[in-house]
């Protein structure tokens, strides 16, 4: 493969609407196994300096504690790498008998150590023979083919030390981190990543090593998971079935971290890919595993084939492009005072469930958190004549300063056409049942305004059934067919959603709405309804559609008051890329390697920088994914010794050996230069009150 479009007929799974686990070969990782027919796995890395064994010790101990299953070290030189053998001695003596995997960036001879000891190694294609350095060179084949030459006889002895211990390899690729060489002939691109790891693995087969397990780490989840994709899809094609080790790199700390984390992992599980996680996260490494048990246990169920033939009972189409974002042209559509679809981000609606008639007047749409965020439309029930007369005059009593909500009436009992006006109509139906229809679309066509055609499927997937390949989809085609009949009764602007409760059928659902929708060729726009308010589920549900381009319009139900549902979507939104409303941060998790206190760091930039609102900041505490981090990123904070850091411009250091002390406040002052610098909004403005 040398492009995305060579990829045959966007097959990276067994089947895009059921859950099946790809089919991989068993992989030891000293007495763990991981792919095949094993759980996944959950695995961590210490923060410590590898040399100080009575420290690592402790941290490995407290990881096994709560039910780390694999351990990574980091090993930069062979002295740290020897230090593993004292290090598993000490775990014996305390019956802790966990893997241990060392990890190498650009020494060979620290990888050759570390395989006398390690039950793994991880080796990096960027930098393991290879150099990033920035330089753009034209490469002819011959001059390219040399090259891999080279890096063969760097990585043959270590693969033969591998096999001669019987211990694995992960090769892992970071998009931080692509050589100089795959960038000038791939670019900086998901292909790349794939290409950087499968150029590693055909030597090693060529060599006859196959205890190899691979990854495709990003900071964004977008490129992580086209990534992972385009590796399954080659796997497919090579016919080769080596396990996954699944992580979203640099993901940060707190709620971003986490949601980061379990949209890029969590979207690649609901595909039945992968084998091994790491939830990246800046914090105590402890931190990581609860979460990522928490992620994985939703696909405790899953069986593995026999066979990588696609199990559906009927072919359904998948004309989605899951390699990189390419969403379905949309309608652009006015709601209120916003614009929805047409590639503008999308809008945040917030469903009222409560009797309007209760409360007498609708107040709840309270700006929250940063940057003065709340819903951009209010879906409000009305289910009589007095909750008529409430929501009119809601309508005329909510006056703002700026961000107006657009209200839209979910209608519930039959309404004069004439006398009542709402930003959008809502006609949210159960399966059969069409007869309000009509008059709600009756109302979105004298007032000239848009309709949202909810259908309501309060189906939970029979789990035999979805793992025999019987999938019930007939709701899509439920929906289109009655958005059909109102587009020929007259309504154009239309906005379709299913009211689904469980996960991954809404998933599967959404897709298949999308993908009919690109068969008939409309421009119909997506509500995308969450009914859980969970952080993981939430994520996942949202953000793995959002990812494919899927979904002009967000709601998240539940329980959680209107301020934590609110914050949750636009982090949900933020982590996928779809709408950014506040300072992106790249942040990676710590290691041995790192030259500073990085949680103490991420949390004071986070406080004087979090306000700049498409601001995207990285804080590394190292070279080795540093640079292209760094290079994607529009400021930069990287170690550069004990206690001094460098700052960065894109990928151009402007300020060496920064004190760590000062550093924080020159980054704010280095932001200031470029005119990226605005003042943090006054919380306790007038615009912050209804």
């Amino acid at each position: 493969m040398s492009t995305n479009q060579e990829v045959a007929s966007n097959r990276y799974c067994l089947d895009p609407y059921s859950y099946k686990r790809r089919r991989t070969h068993e992989v030891m990782v000293g007495n763990v196994g991981v792919g095949g027919n094993n759980p996944i796995r959950v695995q961590s890395m210490t923060t410590t300096r590898t040399k100080d064994v009575e420290s690592t010790v402790n941290q490995i101990v407290s990881l096994a504690r709560v039910g780390c299953e694999i351990v990574r070290v980091t090993t930069p030189t062979p002295a740290d790498a020897k230090a593993i053998k004292d290090i598993k001695k000490e775990l014996q003596s305390k019956n802790i008998h966990i893997p241990i995997v060392a990890d190498v960036h650009f020494s060979p001879h620290a990888a050759m150590e570390a395989a006398l000891w390690a039950d793994k190694v991880r080796i990096n294609p960027g930098n393991f023979a290879d150099t990033k350095l920035f330089h753009i060179k034209e490469y002819t084949d011959e001059e390219y083919a040399k090259h891999l030459e080279k890096i063969a006889e760097k990585l043959y002895p270590l693969v033969m030390r591998c096999k001669e211990r019987g211990i694995s390899m992960r090769i892992g690729t970071n998009h931080g981190s692509l050589s100089d060489r795959i960038m000038s002939r791939y670019g900086d691109t998901p292909l790349g990543m794939v290409e950087s790891a499968l150029e590693f693995v055909r030597m090693c087969e060529e060599w006859g090593y196959k205890d190899i397990i691979l990854s495709m780490k990003a900071s964004n989840p977008k490129v992580m998971i086209a990534a992972y994709r385009l590796l399954a899809a080659s796997m497919l094609e090579y016919g080769m079935t080596y396990p996954f080790h699944l992580g979203v790199t640099e993901a940060g700390n707190g709620e971003d971290g986490r949601i980061k984390s379990a949209i890029g992992i969590g979207t690649l599980l609901e595909d039945g890919i992968g084998d091994t996680v790491r939830v990246s996260l800046t914090e105590d490494p402890e931190n990581e595993i609860p979460f990522a048990y928490e992620l994985v246990k939703r696909y405790a169920y899953g069986i593995v084939p026999d066979s990588d033939e696609a199990t559906s009972i009927e072919p359904l189409p998948d004309l989605r492009s899951p390699f990189d974002y390419s969403p379905r042209p949309t309608r652009k559509i006015f709601l209120g005072e916003h614009v929805l679809g047409a590639n503008n981000p999308p809008l945040v609606l917030y469903k009222q469930s409560s009797p309007l008639s209760i409360n007498g007047v609708v107040s709840i749409n309270r700006p929250v958190g940063r940057d003065s965020l709340r819903a951009d439309a209010l879906s409000l029930e009305v289910a009589s004549e007095k909750d008529r007369d409430v929501f009119q005059t809601s309508a005329s009593g909510l006056q703002f300063a700026s961000n107006k909500p657009a209200l839209i009436a979910t209608l519930r009992f039959p309404v004069d056409v004439e006398d009542f006006e709402a930003a959008a109509y809502m006609c949210s139906i159960e399966r059969g049942q069409e007869d309000s229809l009509f008059t709600v679309a009756q109302l979105a066509i004298e007032h000239n305004r848009p309709l949202v055609l909810e259908l309501i499927a309060d189906i939970v997937q029979d789990q035999a059934r979805v793992l025999e390949g019987k999938h019930d989809y007939s709701v899509v085609d439920e929906l289109i067919s009655y958005a059909l009949k109102v587009e020929q009764f007259g309504v154009n602007d239309l906005i379709l959603a299913l009211r689904i409760p469980d996960r991954s059928y809404r998933i599967r659902a959404y897709r298949l709405l999308d993908s009919r929708l690109r068969e008939l060729g409309k421009d119909w726009n997506l509500l995308l309804t969450v009914t859980e308010d969970d952080l993981i589920d939430a994520s996942i549900g949202l953000g793995s559609l959002l990812c494919d381009g899927i979904g002009s319009m967000v709601s998240i139900e539940g329980n959680k008051p209107y301020e934590e549902k609110i914050s949750l979507v636009f982090n949900i939104l933020q982590a996928s890329g779809a709408r950014i409303s506040k300072a992106e941060f790249i942040a990676c998790p710590s290691c041995g390697r790192t030259l500073f206190d990085l949680q103490t760091t991420t949390e004071k930039i986070k406080s004087k920088t979090g306000h700049l609102k498409g601001v995207k900041i990285a804080v590394m505490g190292c070279i080795v994914n540093g640079l292209g981090e760094l290079a994607d990123a529009d400021f930069g904070y990287m170690g550069s010794g004990e206690g001094k850091v460098n700052l960065f411009v894109g990928k151009t250091c402007v300020e060496k050996n920064v004190p760590e002390e000062i550093a924080a406040d020159k980054l704010v002052d280095l932001i200031k230069a470029h005119g990226r610098w605005i003042d943090p909004p006054d919380n306790n403005s007038p615009m912050h009150d209804s």
